[in-house]
């Protein structure tokens, strides 16, 4: 996944607010991790200001989820 896909992806789950849209975040998030970086995982979490929607931290390894 590029990370234009994925800022595409988080911006339609960013603008609900369910734990559906939680859990599809961290897919998302799993796959930059992995695909990527960190790094470019926690920048997204920062950019769409997950942890306030939906108190998703940066700095957590999420290749795991």
């Amino acid at each position: 996944m590029t990370l234009e896909k994925a800022r595409e992806l988080l911006e339609v789950q960013a603008n609900f607010s369910s734990g559906y849209n939680r859990n599809a975040c961290r897919l998302i998030l799993r796959e930059v991790y992995t695909q990527h970086s960190p790094h470019a995982c926690d920048s997204l979490i920062e950019e769409f200001n997950l942890e306030q929607l939906f108190g998703i931290k940066p700095g957590i390894d999420y290749s795991r989820v």
